[in-house]
């Protein structure tokens, strides 16, 4: 059966609030207000609604109290009216999947500025990626120059250190956003980052390279949650996929450019600590280009800071956009009453059912083997004739990149649960021509090239959808109150996956084979297809305020 999202539910913490602290009686006037911005025939818009000094709505867009009780049933019944006849809304189906309808506003290019805001953000995805990568190609110089060549030990703290802290900077992220906003949060970010770039690079003990590697994870931690988060909120909705789609080709170039700023190491041993320090640079710059960003307008509408969202809107979208955009966060409870969740909101009945598809996103991305087939590509290359570990990895990374560069054409287009059901497969396939390269006697004189080919197909499969699709999706399918938290929430599942697959794959290689791994990897593949197919819906061209009705139809 399928249940209607038609309407706004008659409660007394409906979407209908926009979160002023100053309350107003004339409720019916602001209900009858709010159905005729909807209906075409109506000229009165949201937009035309008087602001006070202290930026809240003197029409007092609420229903609270005592004082509202005479008007809030008709008040929800025009309202109700008003979305039936003009907001052709999509419906849930058993499977809370979304059907194709219109959107509810026809969509407008936006005259607005967006990219370079975008391209800022992206910085710290850069980061991302770069002290993920920059380690690899620094390890053994660094572990020479600081006397811990014989000590694996240390090494792996040196390595392990920046993921275990990761874990705690995507879960502050969240909380962090939540409380001083968007903008300040990345400036606050970028203190870790700086710090750690420059204690790594002055290291003359391996505890301070510790702690160097410490702050440097807490900081990519907390980008890790809130690029995406902030792209999400940010983006026009008809290209919202492909500018969400640059916080994972971001990543890939971080890596890129560390496996670069790698190549002097042969001549000069000593480079592994410019190596650290050129990664203070972007963090400067995003601290920098931050103080001149638009905060997210999602963000202040629910903080109640209405005028302020609106000045956003106009230089993201464009001031024509400005009332459609101020009436999709009205109505879809971006300013609603209801305080920001807490973390145990996210395991109420209300919401787990989403969190949870967040969290296993990261949980398939991470366990279908991603940074296992990295670890282990450079042994498969050196099987057949490819010595060079730059020329590896950078094949790895080139393919990656390409992939990310085609999956952002299709975001928008292809759609997301699409695009993830079809890379799941494609590495499935891979991971299973991997094993049977290492396996079957037949294949034996291709097994090469077999393996080649696999290992870059798996990382072209995994970039077109796995990589780049979950940090998307998971802010756009969550409802704003949790946005923030439950997105660090799955982060958090994405680094503790990571850690432990770092820590543990050689061993389970060593105990049960190569080929028996990538078996598994291949079915953890199709499982994660399977769970694709009936739990994630798709976003593509619907606003996040119209995805968060369909998916919460009771707030």
């Amino acid at each position: 059966m399928q249940a209607s999202v038609c309407a706004v539910k008659g409660t007394a913490t409906s979407s209908i609030s926009v979160g002023c602290r100053h309350r107003n009686r004339r409720s019916l006037l602001a209900a009858s207000g709010l159905a005729g911005g909807f209906n075409k025939r109506s000229s009165l818009s949201l937009s035309a609604l008087s602001l006070n000094n202290n930026g809240c709505m003197n029409c007092g867009i609420s229903f609270c109290g005592q004082r509202a009780a005479d008007s809030f049933s008709m008040g929800t019944e025009l309202v109700r009216t008003a979305f039936s006849r003009s907001l052709p809304i999509k419906a849930l189906s058993s499977d809370d999947d979304i059907e194709e309808s219109a959107p509810i506003h026809p969509q407008r290019k936006s005259t607005g500025t967006v990219l370079p805001f975008v391209g800022v953000a992206s910085l710290g995805a850069i980061l991302f990626g770069y002290h993920l990568a920059v380690v690899n190609g620094a390890l053994e110089y660094l572990a020479k120059d600081l006397a811990i060549a014989e000590n694996t030990v240390l090494q792996g703290w040196i390595v392990s250190t920046l993921l275990a802290s990761a874990t705690i900077g995507s879960f502050t992220g969240g909380a962090l956003a939540d409380k001083f906003g968007r903008i300040r949060t990345f400036q606050l970010d970028a203190i870790p980052l700086i710090i750690g770039a420059f204690l790594c690079t002055t290291a003359q003990t391996v505890q301070t390279m510790i702690i160097g590697r410490l702050l440097a994870g807490i900081g990519i931690g907390i980008s890790s949650a809130i690029v995406p988060l902030y792209i999400s909120e940010i983006s026009p909705t008809e290209i919202r996929g492909a500018l969400g789609s640059v916080n994972q080709l971001s990543i890939c170039i971080g890596i890129l450019l560390a496996l670069v700023a790698g190549l002097p190491l042969a001549g000069n041993p000593l480079w592994w600590r410019t190596m650290f320090g050129i990664s203070a640079v972007p963090a400067i710059l995003l601290a920098l280009g931050m103080a001149f960003s638009p905060e997210s307008p999602r963000w202040l509408f629910q903080q109640g800071k209405i005028s302020e969202a609106e000045q956003s809107i106009r230089i993201l979208y464009g001031k024509e956009r400005v009332p459609e955009v101020m009436q999709d966060l009205a109505v879809g409870g971006q300013g609603s009453a209801e305080p920001e969740a807490g973390w145990f909101d996210l395991f109420s009945s209300r919401y787990w059912k989403v969190v949870s598809v967040g969290v296993a996103l990261f949980f398939f991305q991470q366990l279908a083997g991603i940074n296992a087939v990295v670890y282990y590509s450079t042994a498969v290359f050196r099987s057949v004739g490819i010595a060079s570990d730059v020329a590896a990895s950078a094949l790895v990374g080139a393919a990656n990149v390409f992939g990310t560069t085609v999956a952002s054409s299709l975001m928008d287009r292809q759609g997301r649960k699409s695009l993830l059901i079809i890379s799941f497969l494609g590495m499935a396939a891979s991971m299973l021509l991997l094993s049977l390269s290492f396996t079957w006697k037949v294949l034996a004189p291709y097994s090469g090239t077999l393996a080649v080919l696999g290992t870059v197909c798996y990382v072209l499969s995994f970039s077109l959808g796995a990589g780049p699709v979950p940090a998307l999706l998971l802010p756009e399918i969550f409802a704003s109150r949790i946005r923030a938290k439950a997105v660090s929430l799955s982060l958090g599942m994405h680094w503790i996956s990571n850690f432990f697959i770092g820590l543990y794959f050689l061993s389970v290689v060593n105990k049960f084979g190569i080929s028996t791994v990538y078996l598994g990897f291949a079915a953890v593949c199709v499982l994660a297809a399977l769970y694709i197919a009936g739990n994630v819906v798709e976003t593509k061209g619907r606003s996040l305020e119209e995805i968060e009705r369909a998916l919460n139809p009771a707030i």
